[in-house]
This record gives C-alpha cells, structure tokens and sequence, in this order.
C-alpha cells in the first residue's frame, strides 16, 4: 500500500484549508483514497493553522494528525522561523515552500536533514494573476510540479469545480493562470 502524508502550513486566510481540501479532492478525482482535515488554533485570520491530507490506493484507517509527513507545505515563510515545519520528517521528503528566497537560503530554517527543498514566490504569483495575497492555488501548481501526487490538470480542474460558484470568472481564471505560472516557476536544490 502506498500512502503519503502531507502537511500544509499556513495562517488563518492564506488558504491551506482550502488547497488541503483541493489536492486531496484532485487526488480523489485521479482514482485515490483521500483525507484532508484542517487543525486550528485560535480561529481567527492570520493565526498559525495546519491542514492535513493523507492519499494512498487502499483504504485510510488513520484517525489522527499527521506526524510524519513525506510532504510539506509551508504557505507563510515566516512560520519557519517560529515554529518546526519539518519536525518528523524523514530523509527524502519534500518541503515546498512560498518564497522569493532560493531553496538553499533556507536551510537555516530546516531541522531534518536530506530534503528536497522547493521554492516559489506564490504571493507575487497570486498578485500578479488575481490580485490578492492568497498563496494557495500557485502553491498547488508548485506542488504538482515537484510530487506525483496530482498532475497539473488535475490540480487546475479540481480548483476550478471547487470555486467556480465562489469566484468572479476573471478570478477563477487568475487563479488557474496561478496555478501554471508556479508550476514553470518552481525551484529546488
């Protein structure tokens, strides 16, 4: 059975919620077994908040947080410096990471070691496509980019069926110029 764990870092409005609850649908779309589920502190915008997703090909019998991710995502950089985002990773695993620094600068940050570690500056993306700060949707494309776990088109459909209702079509259409603009943007070690 295979079954990767991922943890989306975040702070309350930036959207982790939301991509955790996109990728997992995306994965499910892709013929996978899914959960996603978010874990809050204070519920308000800009606390630290985490989103969880777990996609395998058999049955999920988990019912706890993840501990051991092989997959990070961290959508506020500043977190990094407050808080362990890789705490339990192991060697290989994969933290992507919304920034205009490159990979290598933030090894300072990074307490597990043996990681391939991503960049892409996914607010100026969401600026530039949308016009708000929301890093999420760019960081699904990085995501897609640099893991097996969705394909590009499957990210962009699973967006788009989860916000069509909810945003304006030059929005929506933002966020999907968003999401392929991360995706050529990207970088690693």
């Amino acid at each position: 059975m295979s079954l990767t764990e991922i943890v989306w870092h975040g702070r309350g409005g930036q959207g982790a919620k939301t991509a955790g609850y996109i990728l997992g649908e995306a994965a499910m779309d892709e013929g996978k077994v899914i959960q996603a589920f978010p874990e809050y502190g204070a519920e308000r915008r800009g606390a630290p908040m985490k989103s969880y997703v777990r996609i395998s090909d058999a049955p999920i019998r988990l019912r706890c947080a993840v501990t051991n991710p092989e997959v990070v995502v961290v959508l506020d950089p500043s977190l990094m410096r407050t808080i362990d985002v890789t705490e339990g990773m192991p060697e290989g695993g994969t933290l992507v990471v919304n920034s205009s620094e490159p990979p290598s600068e933030l090894s300072q940050y990074v307490t597990a070691r043996g990681l391939d570690i991503y960049t892409v500056n996914a607010t100026q993306i969401a600026l530039d496509c949308f016009g708000r700060p929301i890093p999420n949707t760019p960081m699904l494309g990085a995501l897609a980019k640099v893991t097996d776990l969705v394909t590009l088109e499957g990210a962009k459909e699973s967006v788009r069926k989860k916000l069509a209702g909810k945003l304006a079509p030059q929005v929506l259409e933002g966020n999907m110029n968003a999401i392929e603009r991360a995706y050529q943007e990207v970088q690693g070690v």
